[in-house]
């Protein structure tokens, strides 16, 4: 177990490293950070990494964080999303300094864009997407200017303002970077600053139908905010030069970008583009469905906002990219819910027990603890009677030696109440087993037992005459090989088959009073959380994780 005070002795990351030279060299007194989402879809697991890494640093650090939705394409933005983000991140226990957008210096971006034009640094280009593709070059050739780069300071400034006023159709013109043809980084090839986008923007309508690139608006909006370290994935390491060359070239304040890598996990894919068409498609019930690795998602299948920063603080900070095991986020969660969750008794595969010697028409109460990690959580009761449920796996008519469960003569204890006796069963036509006939010792009740017998089985149940009827969905990895990515053909060809399994169960009256979210710990089971699908008689639960991870165990065979 980690103590806080180890906690507090784990070694710095790189990042936290430079922050911390920054401001014991003067160069800060405090530091910003931001969190920029492009309000396209919903967070996912990669991006808990993200927060946790921005915010975690103001928390370390003096400082704060603003949240700043990077929303310069109309065309995929929505304010759903936005809602959804801003619930996330709140849900993961952090609160940012400002809201802000993008779309709040589509003014200030625009003279900035004029600025370049006036220095020469930036000009209108006829050129289509494809000509412009073909003039840029390759990695080991150098592109070609493009016909329209000699345009004078005035026929650009001219063309811009055109755009603005919407007198081009989309795609008929673009404004670029003056920068260098044969640069060694080809983002350095004249990159495109501004597009033409007739499309209504969420926030700010039809004000505008040139819209600025994310290269042009990401390094200009932490600027304006003066963050002194934005923080991105390694896959913008080679648009740094970029941002410091605009930064540089429009003479305002000077953030820096940092990077660092991204972690990829196993059994699951994390781009946004797929996992939109895995909501458009049907292949999940939206995106929190508890299959897909949004936050949302995670959190409908009981996952904690404990164990998911816990599992970043796990995995840290590099400067490499890797693959992280699905099992580690499994480990966190169990941790977490093993501490905290109520236990709960719920029969998935009911085999119905007969008391025989106990009054038909009684009920009597009897008492378990609430988690045996938690003697805070006290006591409660649990309505026994004549009938109860058991799993069909817990009986077995012909026991092999080292069976500890119920078998004909032989005895178990039930979790909480007595010990019983198998005596005989009652099959159908078929010679399937539907009843189970027992016998149970009175003077063996949990806590009050006089009986001195020790039995090694202890299973689980609950009163037929009491028990309330759940949906349980079991939930599973929605891919079924490893490496998504690397794989052959659509990545929609490796859906798990059992990623999700609906079944009906019984569980003890104590459930009906769950909350929506909550999460329980079911007796020999796994972790279970009360869904949002819930009403009242119709109960709804998702499995969040097996008690142990059954992966590994098939890994092994």
């Amino acid at each position: 177990m980690i103590t806080e005070e180890k906690k507090e002795e784990k070694s710095l990351n790189f990042i936290e490293e430079i922050v911390e030279g920054d401001l014991q060299s003067g160069k800060y007194t405090e530091i910003i950070t931001r969190f920029p989402p492009e309000p396209n879809g919903y967070l996912h697991i990669g991006h808990a990494s993200s927060i946790c890494l921005n915010f975690g640093l103001t928390k370390k650090f003096p400082g704060y964080t603003n949240l700043r939705f990077d929303d310069t394409n109309p065309i995929t933005e929505d304010t759903e999303y936005v809602e959804s983000i801003k619930n996330d991140i709140r849900w993961m226990g952090f609160e940012w300094e400002h809201e802000l957008y993008a779309s709040d210096y589509f003014d200030t971006l625009y003279d900035f864009a004029v600025k370049l034009i006036k220095k020469g640094l930036a000009y209108v280009d006829d050129s289509t997407s494809e000509e412009v593709a073909t003039l840029k070059g390759t990695p080991t050739e150098p592109g070609k200017d493009s016909p329209y780069r000699s345009r004078t300071i005035e026929e650009n400034l001219a063309l811009f303002e055109e755009m603005k006023s919407g007198a081009f159709p989309d795609g008929s013109r673009t404004l670029r970077a003056k920068i260098d043809m044969a640069h060694i980084n080809m983002l350095m090839r004249d990159p495109i600053l501004y597009r033409i986008k007739h499309a209504h923007h969420h926030r700010t309508g039809n004000k505008w139908c040139i819209y600025p690139m994310y290269d042009f608006a990401h390094g200009q909006s932490d600027s304006i905010e003066t963050v002194t370290h934005s923080i991105c994935t390694l896959e913008f390491a080679p648009h740094r030069e970029l941002y410091d060359w605009l930064i540089a070239q429009l003479e305002i304040y000077p953030s820096h970008q940092y990077e660092f890598a991204r972690r990829n996990l196993n059994y699951t894919v994390t781009s946004k583009r797929k996992l939109l068409r895995l909501v458009q498609e049907g292949f999940v019930n939206g995106w929190d469905d508890p299959r897909m690795p949004t936050i949302s998602g995670l959190r409908r299948r009981g996952y904690t906002p404990e164990s998911i920063r816990d599992f970043c603080d796990r995995i840290g900070v590099a400067r490499r990219e890797n693959m992280i095991d699905v099992s580690l986020l499994e480990f966190c969660v169990r941790e977490d819910l093993n501490k905290k969750a109520l236990r709960r008794m719920v029969v998935l595969d009911p085999l119905k027990v007969v008391i025989s010697n106990f009054p038909e028409g009684v009920t009597e109460m009897c008492h378990s603890e609430n988690n045996p990690e938690d003697i805070a959580a006290g006591m409660r009761e649990i309505p026994f009677s004549r009938e109860i449920y058991i799993e069909k796996e817990d009986f077995m008519e012909e026991p092999s030696k080292k069976y500890f469960r119920l078998a004909p003569g032989k005895m178990v204890r039930l979790k909480g109440a007595y010990i019983i006796q198998c005596d005989s069963v009652v099959k159908n036509d078929s010679g399937e087993i539907t009843e189970v006939i027992c016998t149970y010792l009175e003077n063996s009740k949990s806590g009050q037992d006089t009986t001195g017998i020790n039995v090694k089985g202890t299973l689980h149940w609950v009163s037929a005459l009491h028990a309330e009827k759940v949906e349980v969905r079991l939930y599973d990895r929605l891919f079924s090989v490893e490496d998504v990515a690397s794989e052959e053909g659509d990545f929609q060809e490796y859906i798990n088959p059992k990623s999700l399994e609906i079944i009906t169960g019984y569980a003890e009256p104590a459930l009906a009073e769950a909350n929506e979210g909550e999460q329980f710990q079911f007796l020999r089971k796994g972790y279970f959380a009360k869904d949002s699908d819930s009403k009242p008689g119709a109960l709804v639960f998702n499995r969040t994780v097996t008690l142990r991870d059954n992966w590994a165990k098939a890994a092994e065979k």
